[in-house]
């Protein structure tokens, strides 16, 4: 038996809370190397894809929600910080091209839906596979969000939630990478509001944020932690208000978290989703990413932005993971928050209804 059959096994044998111990041991350590090696979002890359290896090998790993959730409310409070009046003025300069951004990932989103459905007819005309399985998986919207969607309409969960996780891990993966190795760094520059560490500010603004973050909870709204610390740190920023900076600690934890949250859904089960089916999904991710960057630089010629920072603000990828990216190279942080915050709400509340409309087209077709 070698070692990591031995861990596996008192994996499977601990309880809950210790495997929860052990997996985030292992993710630390996998952060820390990452960090040596200077690989950009280490204490999320680490995390990510030691977690999914060792997870799609059967390792018995197990990721906290609730820390999870943490993590996601400590990107949120630190991301608002940049949103200074000076930045919120520029960015209303541009409003134009964060809707005509939202309108590409939506197009761009339909796309990928087709070339899904084109690359598997022949399973859809044995009645295999269902095309809202498809336009689900297409969508580019929190996972967790199409995948409810997607049971709601009936289509295949599973393939949906494959499709959504590998997804992530392409973009999380590859952009961050791309952008480390070419030498794009610091070219679009902009400091958060507050940098140091005051202990009664700190104190006040853990308390606004949870609370709204409980609020949204509450609310049943869509990514509460996440957009109930983003919407209370923005409202103290862009009214000067500057209680004090998130400790550095904090937010490394916070990627910790989130990397071990998506990594540990890379399950033996993913695997046999259907290979084909990946494969399908990595082709159509790393299409999205070629067209986005592309969509990217004209885009940003005509809004006076730097097309580093319109890359990641229209890639394909989730709001923290990329507004991190862009955090850690320094590639205008609040741009990059806002394309995705807004491409978010809009998806969310178009794919239900956008699917309604496609399946009334293949029914009179």
């Amino acid at each position: 038996m070698n070692g990591w059959d031995r861990l596996n096994g008192h994996l499977a044998r601990a309880s809950q809370p210790a495997r929860i111990s052990i997996t985030l041991a292992l993710a630390g350590a996998a952060g820390a190397l990452a960090a040596l090696l200077h690989l950009p979002l280490p204490w999320m890359l680490g995390p990510l894809l030691l977690s999914a290896g060792l997870s799609m090998n059967g390792v018995a790993l197990a990721a906290s929600r609730r820390l999870r959730d943490v993590g996601q409310w400590a990107i949120g409070t630190t991301l608002g910080l940049y949103f200074t009046p000076t930045m919120l003025h520029a960015m209303a300069q541009v409003s134009w091209a964060i809707a005509l951004g939202v309108v590409w990932a939506l197009g761009l989103s339909y796309g990928f839906y087709r070339f899904l459905l084109w690359r598997h007819a022949a399973e859809a005309a044995t009645g295999g596979f269902h095309p809202s399985s498809a336009f689900f998986a297409a969508a580019t919207g929190g996972a967790s969000e199409m995948a409810l969607l997607a049971e709601r309409h009936g289509a295949q969960v599973d393939r949906v939630a494959a499709a959504h996780s590998l997804r992530v891990l392409l973009v999380v993966t590859l952009i961050p990478l791309a952008f480390q190795f070419s030498g794009l760094h610091g070219l679009d520059a902009v400091p958060p509001a507050v940098r140091d560490v005051r202990p009664t500010g700190l104190l006040w603004l853990i308390v606004l944020t949870a609370s709204a973050c409980w609020v949204m909870l509450k609310l049943d709204r869509p990514s509460p932690f996440v957009l109930g610390s983003l919407l209370v740190t923005v409202l103290l920023t862009a009214n000067e208000v500057t209680l004090s900076a998130l400790p550095l600690a904090f937010t490394n934890l916070g990627q910790v978290f989130i990397g071990v949250a998506l990594g540990t859904r890379f399950t033996p089960t993913f695997l046999r989703s259907g290979p084909r089916w990946l494969l399908s999904v990595a082709v159509g991710t790393l299409g999205m990413i070629g067209l986005s960057a592309l969509f990217a630089v004209g885009l940003g010629a005509l809004a006076g932005l730097h097309p580093a920072t319109v890359v990641l603000g229209t890639s394909p990828g989730g709001i923290a993971e990329m507004s991190l990216t862009a955090r850690t190279l320094q590639l205008g942080v609040p741009m990059v928050t806002a394309f995705h915050v807004v491409r978010y709400l809009v998806v969310l509340m178009l794919t239900g209804w956008l699917w309604r409309l496609e399946a009334w087209r293949l029914a009179r077709r």
